[in-house]
């Protein structure tokens, strides 16, 4: 299992499963593969499509991961004091921003703008697992801030599907999505000695129920997973996403980037694709760069003038390229965004992962460069 914790196995995993997808998709077994995709299976009034059940039921989980995460660092970790997150914060608003409006320059006057949220996100996994592979070498703190960026970005994204892809809540079962929420969060902290198997039984029940209710109301059903993951204990929760975390980087993405990628490439001119293809390419690999680097060089203002050069202006274009990988969450911001135009919604997967490679290529190329600099300027020792 230890090798599937790897982030170079999960961004590998990632990638592989995307382009997996999208060439299968074009294939003879395209058409059954997307028929499968689109069946529906489930009980009473809770029945999803094959691939509603990936992106809404198994990415709770994967969102829960990122709940324990964020918790931690906002707790314990780079993010537990206004002095260390006031950097890393101005600096993911920018790549946040500027990507907004690059693609709003595309698409503003037209429906296509409410896929505003698409560049937004960066994918954190994939991010670390290209800066593990070709960043031997490089400081830690380069590591830590483009951590607590990609932790304040996934807050920000979180925030994203919850206000803007809710469309009239059912009040009255986020109510009861509230109690069992509660309920689940109380009993995390009995979670111990002979009653741990009892008590675990319990929370997986009120866990699904709540995930339930939050999907019945209207709201995203991956808001539960952040839910379930911020209320948990900490030290359980810690446990829990140890042992979740080879399913998630293992299946859970992988299949998720899989269904995601399943597109037919359109047989259309570059003149012919719609706007939104073209503000989601541009925003995800050059509005992050440029939003990123000016975020953080003015956040860099915050900090006493002996620590303004920690992350020099390299450091921070090679965190702007690294955050353009846009994938897992850009593509659920895609299919949400886009629900019902498949042709946007295709050229829209595209557009994300054509950003993404671009990203990948940009950010290796920038990462190798950097870290071949930081070794000539401080070699080991023989």
């Amino acid at each position: 299992m230890s090798i599937i914790r790897s982030e170079r196995t999960a961004a590998g995993l990632l990638l592989g499963a995307a382009a997996l997808g999208l060439l299968l998709a074009n294939t003879a077994i395209g058409p059954a593969l997307l028929d499968l995709q689109h069946s529906y299976i489930g009980f009473g009034s809770t029945r999803l499509s094959v691939g509603h059940w990936i992106s809404d039921g198994l990415l709770a989980i994967f969102f829960f991961i990122v709940a324990v995460e964020l918790k931690h660092e906002l707790v314990a970790g780079e993010l537990n004091s206004f002095q260390k997150a006031i950097h890393p914060a101005i600096a993911a608003v920018g790549g946040v921003v500027v990507p907004v409006l690059i693609y709003l320059a595309f698409t503003a006057g037209t429906p296509l703008a409410d896929g505003w949220p698409i560049p937004t996100a960066t994918d954190i996994a994939f991010a670390l697992g290209v800066l593990a592979v070709f960043g031997r070498g490089l400081p830690n703190r380069l590591r830590v801030f483009l951590l607590a960026l990609a932790v304040l970005d996934d807050l920000i994204a979180i925030l994203i599907i919850a206000v803007f892809f809710t469309t009239d809540p059912n009040l009255g079962e986020l109510g009861l999505a509230v109690v069992t929420l509660a309920a689940f969060g109380i009993l995390s902290r009995f979670l111990r000695g002979r009653m741990r198997f009892p008590i675990g039984v319990l929370m997986l029940l009120l866990a699904v129920l709540t995930w339930w209710l939050v999907w019945d109301s209207g709201v995203h059903a991956t808001i539960a997973g952040v839910a379930l993951g911020l209320v948990m204990a900490r030290r359980p929760a810690g446990k829990v996403t140890h042992v979740l975390e080879p399913w998630s980087n293992g299946l859970i993405l992988p299949l998720f980037a899989f269904s995601a990628a399943l597109v037919v490439i359109p047989q259309v001119s570059p003149a012919q694709l719609q706007p939104a293809f073209w503000g989601i390419l541009v925003a995800l690999p050059v509005g992050k760069i440029v939003g990123i680097t000016l975020g953080g060089w003015l956040g860099s203002f915050t900090k006493p003038k002996a620590e303004r050069g920690r992350i020099p202006i390299t450091g921070l274009l090679t965190i702007g390229a690294l955050g353009g990988i846009g994938f897992t969450v850009s593509l659920l911001m895609n299919e949400l965004a886009f629900a019902g135009n498949d042709l946007v919604r295709s050229e829209g997967t595209l557009a994300v992962l054509l950003g993404s490679a671009i990203s990948i290529v940009a950010a290796g190329i920038s990462v190798s460069a950097l870290a071949r600099r930081y070794r000539r300027q401080h070699p080991h020792p023989s």
